[in-house]
């Protein structure tokens, strides 16, 4: 049976909760048609984030990574394309880190693509009644350092990785003018995903991996 392993980020910037943790604390062992979903808790803190997926990685020996995190102001989920080799913080990471114009492997590619079936992904989400939509930009934050770090981790090996943004849940968006999904909803269309991705498994050789 081949395992999935979707990992979530712990709360930042001075916020009690983070909708990728909540996600995956009620996906771990869940059952898929040809799978299982296993799961890691991340830190939010740029070398260690790195560290505890690798391990997991090491651990489960998953087929496939699903990293996930939230971004505010989102209405949607939406699978990341690409990863960029920059790290950018607006605010500091929860280890007091923050880089400003920093590359995050100095001898790595300017960038890597998904190798999660992005677009299978997406279509599975909506024809389920889930806003999905494919992102272009993962930011420069430690979403995109996970994105990049992970797929450089990865590259010579044949496990799929990509990255998964969220929108906030209601009880975060309330007092905003931000919107918000279900924490229902966005564990099904995680768990979704990662069927789409047994379903529809995507050659990395072919227009995937680096951007020179």
């Amino acid at each position: 049976m081949k395992k999935v392993l979707i990992t979530g980020f712990e709360p930042f910037g001075g916020a009690s909760i983070n909708p990728a943790l909540e996600a995956v604390k009620k996906l771990d062992g869940a059952e898929l048609d040809g799978g299982v979903i296993v799961t890691c808790e991340v830190p939010v803190t740029r070398y260690d984030a790195l560290k505890a997926i690798s391990e997991a990685i090491e651990a489960h020996q998953p087929s496939y990574v699903i990293t996930v995190g939230q971004a505010a102001g989102r209405n949607a989920i939406t699978p990341e394309r690409v990863a960029i080799n920059m790290d950018d913080f607006r605010i500091p990471d929860n280890g007091g880190n923050q880089p400003i114009d920093e590359p995050i492997d100095e001898e790595g590619p300017a960038a890597y693509f998904s190798t999660l079936p992005i677009k299978a992904i997406t279509r599975k989400l909506q024809e389920s009644g889930i806003p999905c939509q494919v992102s272009n930009t993962a930011g420069t934050f430690v979403c995109n350092h996970v994105f990049y770090g992970i797929q450089h981790f990865l590259r010579d090996t044949d496990v799929g990785h990509g990255f998964i943004h969220i929108p906030l849940l209601p009880e975060q968006a309330a007092a905003t003018d931000k919107p918000s999904m279900s924490l229902d909803t966005i564990v099904e269309g995680l768990r979704l995903a990662a069927q789409a991705t047994l379903e529809n498994k995507k050659d990395i050789s072919e227009g995937a991996g680096q951007i020179c």
